[in-house]
C-alpha cells in the first residue's frame, strides 16, 4: 500500500513539508503548471489537504471524493466551510493553543500603543517635531478602565490575565456563560455600554460578520477604545472609520482587516487608529509550532483515525462516527 496522498494547495510554513517528508506523498499544487488537470487526475487518490488559507468550500470538496481530512494552519478557519466538510464526512482541524500567548501579547501591546498614542509619538520624534516642543499630553490611560472581551476563549482568557495587573476590570460576552470570575454580559450591546475597551477575539465567518457595527461603536462611547486581533470581518470598517473620524470613539488598534492585505482607506486616513499587518502570531517559534501541529493532526489521523485538534463541527462528526 502506498503512502497517503496529501494536497497542499498553496505555500505553507516549511515545517509542514519537512514534517511530512517520507511519510506521505505531497502534491504541491501551486508548483503545477495546470493545477486543475492535477486535481482531475489525482482526485481519487487525495485523502488529505494541508492548507494555510486557501478557500475550501463545498465545490472544492466535491472535486476530491476520497478526501477525509483538511488540516488548517491557524486558529481561525472561516476560509473553510466546515459544515459542508462535515456533511461529506471530512474532518477539519486547526492549530489552537500554540499561538495563544503570542496573540495575547500582541493584543496587550496594541492596546498600550493605542491608548497612549505610542506610534504617533514616535512619528512625532522622527519628524523632528520634538525640537519644537513636547508631544501633547494624551487624554487616555489604562488605569481604571473596564475591558469587555468579545469571545472569552483561550486567547481571551490569556488577555484577561495580562490586563489584570494594569488595574483593568474585565467582563465578557460569549454565546454561553462560562465558569469564570469575570462579569458576563448576555448581549454585546449591553457590554459595549458598560465598558470603555472592547477587545475582539471571536472567530470570523457569516455568524459574526459586522457584529461590531455603528450601534455598538456608539454604545462604546467617546472614551472607548476598540482592539481587534481576531478577524477583520467582525467589524464594520466603514462605520469604524466614521466613528474614529467624528469622535464617536477615542481610538482603535487593529491587527486584522476585512480584505487583507487591503486596508479600508478611511482607516488609513484617521490619526487615532493604530494599524498592524496581521502580525499577532508572527514569530518564527510560534509559526513553527503551528506547522508542527498541522503535521501532528495529519499523522495522527493516518495512524489512528483521530486528529489532535478537530474544529467543533468536526468534533461532532467524530462523535457520530464512534
Amino acid at each position: 500500500m502506498g503512502l497517503p496522498v496529501v494536497l497542499m494547495p498553496g505555500r505553507m510554513n516549511p515545517v509542514v513539508a519537512e514534517g511530512l517528508d517520507g511519510k506521505v506523498e505531497l502534491i504541491r499544487l501551486w508548483e503545477e503548471a495546470d493545477p486543475d488537470a492535477v486535481l482531475a487526475e489525482r482526485r481519487d487518490d487525495i485523502v488529505a489537504v494541508a492548507t494555510g488559507g486557501t478557500p475550501i468550500d463545498g465545490a472544492f470538496l466535491d472535486r476530491l471524493p476520497a478526501l477525509r481530512i483538511v488540516a488548517s494552519f491557524g486558529v481561525g478557519y472561516d476560509q473553510i466551510d466546515a459544515a459542508a466538510a462535515a456533511e461529506r464526512g471530512v474532518v477539519v482541524t486547526n492549530t489552537p493553543g500554540v499561538l495563544d500567548d503570542e496573540v495575547a501579547d500582541t493584543a496587550l501591546g496594541l492596546l498600550l500603543m493605542t491608548v497612549r498614542q505610542l506610534p504617533q509619538a514616535e512619528r512625532y520624534l522622527r519628524a523632528g517635531e520634538w525640537q519644537n516642543g513636547a508631544y501633547p499630553l494624551t487624554k487616555a490611560t489604562l488605569r481604571g478602565r473596564r475591558m469587555g472581551i468579545l469571545g472569552l476563549g483561550r486567547i481571551g482568557q490569556a488577555i484577561a490575565d495580562r490586563v489584570a495587573p494594569f488595574g483593568v476590570s474585565v467582563g465578557y460576552h460569549n454565546r454561553h456563560r462560562k465558569d469564570v470570575e469575570y462579569h458576563y454580559y448576555p448581549t454585546l450591546l449591553e457590554m459595549a455600554h458598560d465598558v470603555d475597551i472592547l477587545m475582539i477575539v471571536i472567530p470570523g465567518g457569516d455568524s459574526t460578520r459586522h457584529l461590531v457595527d455603528a450601534e455598538v461603536l456608539r454604545a462604546l462611547g467617546p472614551d472607548g477604545i476598540l482592539i481587534n486581533v481576531a478577524r477583520g470581518t467582525v467589524v464594520d470598517e466603514p462605520a469604524l472609520a466614521d466613528a474614529l473620524r467624528d469622535g464617536t470613539i477615542l481610538g482603535a488598534g487593529l491587527d486584522v482587516f476585512e480584505d487583507e492585505p487591503n486596508v479600508h482607506p478611511g482607516l488609513l486616513e484617521v490619526p487615532n487608529a493604530v494599524l498592524l499587518p496581521h502580525v499577532g502570531s508572527a514569530t518564527i517559534p510560534t509559526r513553527d509550532a503551528m506547522g508542527g501541529l498541522v503535521v501532528e493532526n495529519l499523522l495522527n489521523w493516518f495512524s489512528y483515525g483521530t486528529p489532535v485538534t478537530p474544529v467543533p463541527e468536526s468534533a461532532e462528526l467524530l462523535k457520530r462516527q464512534d
